[in-house]
């Protein structure tokens, strides 16, 4: 199973051509074997992105989100997520939302597929681009 980041979720749904060639490789072969999964963060950030017109979707926000439910396993936020998510060190990002999505990756033992240049420049998680 892979994690994906908010971004490449969108990516995946309205803009498959900004996915990198390992991003499309990757989701290809966790889609076909162990899953794709999102941090219950994502849905959050989607509805946040969706509602203030900062991305465009062809759907309804409701319709988007429910579509992610379907094809995605939503993993939430537990209390070692959370426990981790405080415990990054200074390189990475502040964001919350980051906090808690490479979180749920390091707790889960899962890659995480992300464009993100500050966490994949971290090395604190194991990413994918």
């Amino acid at each position: 199973m892979s994690l994906l980041d908010t971004h490449t979720v969108i990516w995946v749904a309205e803009k498959p051509h900004l996915l990198s060639t390992k991003a499309n490789v990757a989701i290809r072969k966790a889609r076909q074997h162990s899953g794709l999964a999102v941090s219950d963060k994502t849905l959050w950030e989607l509805a946040m992105l969706i509602s203030r017109r900062r991305v465009s979707v062809r759907t309804s926000l409701r319709q988007f989100l429910d579509a992610v439910e379907r094809n995605f396993t939503v993993l939430p936020v537990t209390s070692a997520i959370a426990e981790r998510s405080v415990l990054f060190s200074d390189r990475y990002p502040k964001d919350p939302a980051d906090c808690i999505i490479g979180a749920t990756a390091i707790v889960h033992g899962l890659e995480l597929i992300t464009a993100d240049l500050p966490i994949r420049e971290s090395g604190e998680v194991k990413t994918i681009w």
